[in-house]
Formats: C-alpha cells, sequence, structure tokens
C-alpha cells in the first residue's frame, strides 16, 4: 500500500470496526470472530471487520424490538431535527466519508464525493418529511359516522445494503424509516461495511436513542438475516442487491407477511433518436454508463441507437472512452477505479468476449487492466449481436453495447425485451415522441434528455423483476408506514 493511501486509509476509518453497534454500544460479536475489508484497487487489507453470528443478529433485533414504542412515541419534530443534524454532521465530514467510499468501494473521490452529497439529501428530504405524515377526516357516505385514516410505523425493520453505494443506500433506507418512527437493524455488504460503521459512529456522536439503528456485519449473511426474517418480531424488510437474492428473500418474507421493499436488478435501455441531440446524447450515455464504474442497477446497459446516427455515436463515444483514465481512486485525475473484485472482473470480461465471439466489434478497451487490482479497461462494442448474453444480463462494469435500430417501435420493443423495468433513458427532441416514450417504456423510472435520475426528492424503484416499492420522493416514508382506518360513531 502507498505511503498516500495508507494516510488516506488510518485518517478515515471507523475507530470500532471490529465491534458491533447494538443497543447503543459498541460490542465484540459473540464469536469473536472478523474478516478483512480490501482496497479494490490493490487487493491490500484496510481493515477488519466484526464478523456477526446468529446470536448477534438477535440480540441486534432485540435493541431494535426494545426501542420500538419509545421511538414511535418520539414528536415528529424531534425525529425530524435528529435527521437534520445528521445532514448537517454529514456535510461537514464529507471528506473524511468519500476518501473512506474510495478506499473500500474503489469509486474515483470526485464520484465519493457526490455519493456523500446524495446520501445526506436522504437525511435532510425525510427530515422535512417526518413532519408532515397526514391522515385524513371525512363524513362516512353512508351517514354511519366519519372515516379517520392515520398512519402508524410498521415497527422494527431489517435493512440489507449493496456494496456499491455503501452510504447512500444506507441513508436511503434509514432516513425513512428513523423518520416514520420505526427502529432499524442495517445489514450492509461485506465488500463494503466500514462506510456504515462510520455513519453509525456519526450517529452515536448525535445522541441517537439506543436500540433505534444497529448496525450488524458478518459473512454469514443467509444465516443471520434468515433468523431475523423468520423472527415475528420483525414486521418490515427492505433489500437493495440481485434479483436472484431478492427472489429468495421474498420468499423467505412470505411465511411472517413481512412488508418488503426490493431494489433489484436492470438492463436500462438507452435510446438515441435520429433527431436528438447528439453531443449531448454522447455527454450522457457517459454519466449513465461510466458513473460508479457501470456498477449500478442504474447504468445503462443496452445502447438503442438509430442507424442513421449510430455510426457518429459511436465514434464520439468511443473517443471519448478512449480518454478515460484508470487508476486507484484517490490518484488525481482518475475517471475509471476498480471492479469490486476479481470474481466481477471475471464476469464483466466474459461478458464482452461473448459478445466478440458473436460477432460484436470492439472500438475502445475490451479486456482487463494489467497489474494489481480488480480493474477492467471501459470498453465499447459496436453491432452487438442480439443472441449476446451482455443484452439480457446485467453488466455491472464499464461496457457500452450499441445496437442499432430503424423505427421507434422497433426501439421500445427492444427496450421492453427484458425481464427487467427499473429505469430507461431516451435521447429526442420530439417532443410528442417522449411522450409516447413516457407511457411505452416499461420501466420504474426514465431519463429524458439526462442520463442521470437518481434524485432524494422523487421516488426510485422499479417494475417487473427489477422490483417493488419504491425510495425516496413523498412515497418513500409510506413503505414504513401501516395505514389505519377508524369509523368514528355519531
Amino acid at each position: 500500500m502507498s505511503a498516500t493511501v495508507a494516510r488516506n486509509a488510518q485518517d478515515a476509518l471507523p475507530r470500532h470496526a471490529e465491534r458491533l453497534f447494538v443497543a447503543g454500544g459498541w460490542r465484540a460479536p459473540a464469536g469473536g470472530a472478523t474478516f478483512a475489508v480490501v482496497d479494490p484497487a490493490t487487493g491490500e487489507e484496510l481493515a477488519r471487520v466484526a464478523d456477526a453470528d446468529v446470536a448477534d443478529g438477535r440480540a441486534a433485533l432485540t435493541a431494535a424490538v426494545d426501542a420500538a414504542v419509545g421511538w414511535a412515541r418520539t414528536p415528529a419534530r424531534v425525529r425530524s431535527e435528529l435527521l437534520r443534524a445528521a445532514f448537517d454532521a454529514l456535510i461537514a465530514r464529507r471528506e473524511r466519508f468519500a476518501r473512506l467510499i474510495t478506499l473500500e468501494m474503489g469509486k474515483p473521490l470526485a464520484e465519493a464525493r457526490g455519493e456523500v452529497d446524495y446520501a445526506a439529501d436522504f437525511l435532510r428530504w425525510f427530515a422535512e418529511e417526518a413532519v408532515r405524515v397526514a391522515g385524513r377526516y371525512e363524513p362516512s357516505p353512508d351517514g354511519r359516522g366519519d372515516i379517520v385514516v392515520s398512519h402508524r410505523p410498521v415497527g422494527p425493520c431489517l435493512l440489507i445494503t449493496p456494496w456499491n453505494f455503501p452510504l447512500a443506500m444506507a441513508t436511503r433506507k434509514i432516513a425513512p424509516a428513523l423518520a416514520a418512527g420505526c427502529t432499524v437493524v442495517l445489514k450492509p455488504a461485506e465488500q463494503t461495511p466500514l462506510t456504515s460503521m462510520l455513519f453509525a459512529e456519526l450517529l452515536d456522536e448525535l445522541g441517537l436513542p439506543a436500540g433505534v439503528v444497529n448496525v450488524v456485519t458478518t459473512t454469514d449473511a443467509p444465516a443471520v438475516c434468515g433468523d431475523l426474517i423468520d423472527d415475528p418480531r420483525l414486521r418490515k424488510l427492505s433489500f437493495t442487491g440481485s434479483t436472484a437474492v431478492g427472489r429468495r428473500l421474498l420468499a423467505q418474507a412470505a411465511d411472517g407477511v413481512l412488508r418488503t421493499s426490493m431494489e433489484l436488478g436492470g438492463n436500462a435501455p438507452f435510446l438515441v433518436f435520429e433527431d436528438a441531440d447528439l453531443d449531448a446524447a454522447v455527454e450522457g450515455a457517459m454519466q449513465a454508463k461510466f458513473r460508479n464504474i457501470g456498477q449500478a442497477c442504474t447504468a445503462a446497459n443496452r445502447f438503442l441507437v438509430h442507424r442513421s446516427v449510430a455510426g457518429r455515436f459511436a465514434e464520439a463515444v468511443g473517443a471519448r472512452v478512449a480518454a478515460l483514465t484508470v487508476g486507484h481512486g484517490l490518484d488525481e485525475g482518475v475517471a475509471i477505479g476498480p471492479l469490486i473484485d476479481e470474481p466481477a472482473r471475471r464476469g464483466v470480461d466474459a461478458l464482452v468476449a461473448d459478445a466478440v465471439q458473436r460477432g460484436a466489434t470492439v472500438l475502445a478497451g475490451g479486456a482487463p487492466e494489467p497489474g494489481p487490482g480488480a480493474f477492467y479497461r471501459p470498453t465499447v462494442l459496436g453491432d452487438v449481436p442480439a443472441d449476446s448474453r451482455l443484452l439480457r444480463e446485467e453488466i455491472f462494469g464499464p461496457v457500452l453495447a450499441i445496437v442499432a435500430f430503424d423505427t421507434e417501435d422497433e426501439a421500445i420493443a427492444l427496450a421492453n425485451d427484458t425481464e427487467y423495468g427499473l429505469v430507461s433513458y431516451a435521447y429526442t427532441r420530439d417532443l410528442a415522441r417522449g411522450h409516447r416514450l413516457i407511457e411505452r417504456l416499461e420501466t420504474g423510472m426514465t431519463g429524458l434528455n439526462t442520463g442521470i435520475v437518481s434524485n432524494a426528492a422523487a421516488p426510485f424503484g422499479g417494475v417487473k423483476q427489477s422490483g417493488l416499492g419504491r425510495e425516496g420522493g413523498r412515497e418513500g416514508i409510506h413503505e414504513y408506514l401501516s395505514t389505519k382506518y377508524t369509523l368514528v360513531a355519531r
């Protein structure tokens, strides 16, 4: 590890990495085990983290259950002010969090700073929403009385977050849960648990009541989380991750009839029509594909470009991609960091090799980057055959695959030809076409003439195999509230 990286690691690491945050305190795991967290750019160990077992998970849920009644009764204004204080504290510590995100996840430092701001925005947004949970009061149409509709916190929640946005995915779940009056057990991804531990330290310093947030790190998620899902005291499960794992969790949650929120995989189409502003489309493509090294469920997977502009688009985007600098995210000027680990790199390379073997043309990149770390060269593929695996599977890497189309109907059919339905992107200057695309694209979100859709003030989520429920926006807090109806007799 270089002296610069070592210094940044030392300054950024949480103080309590080898402990669990349970019931407002930092405790060693029951079995005393730890596991290593590594820098994906070097493969070197950053820190050792507590490795919880089933008993630790149960202790965390017990803490959340014990705190549930008191937190639900805490005035909404108090909950709101604590979330706002967390927003202020997180912004004040932006650099430290950003360095830690880069170290354990790999994204360039500029993008890590952007993640901190995005993560903080959920704290601010739900601080504001906490005091705006409204019910209704109206006369019953049959004249028997008055209808009162109110909302209550659903109860203790299990939040399972992925490695690709280790801070934003945590706040996107924790903030609405706390705003609604729920207590939580957070299980971060084992590749990137340090950011969650640092955030727990921040909440602890702000005086969050004991047991409201508990953080359990583990390498045995199926056992620890499975035990919690089977526990009748748990009332809500929120998961962000792959569709395959989401299906298994939904099956497990069915026995307890748990409230569930599932933000799962994506296979986002990026449509470029003949009338598009091509410069804007190229810029949007760079954002939609290469942000976070392509490791995002919202990353554009399939670039569907009108045949009349496909050549110019490919040439322009290929030139931009060839100029991207690959390296450690802490180094100046780096645009593409490492993939999360070596299996991820092998998976991306296999998808590229499959497409090339079937006839795709490599316009840029197309191979792993030599040297230590899980780096893959940013890649552009042209003339990608319809039977290529990367048009069906989530790439989760810096690979841009271009397919030409001739008509609007063909483009929409290609875009919708997937089991996923998280997000779509489209570039056109035709307003009427834009409205048709909004109606016809089978996705929960659409970016029209933009390559970034994520916004704390907007409902994030998909349709089909991309998930259930919404995170963010006015809709986000209702994922953590149950609706109660009362008839008041006259």
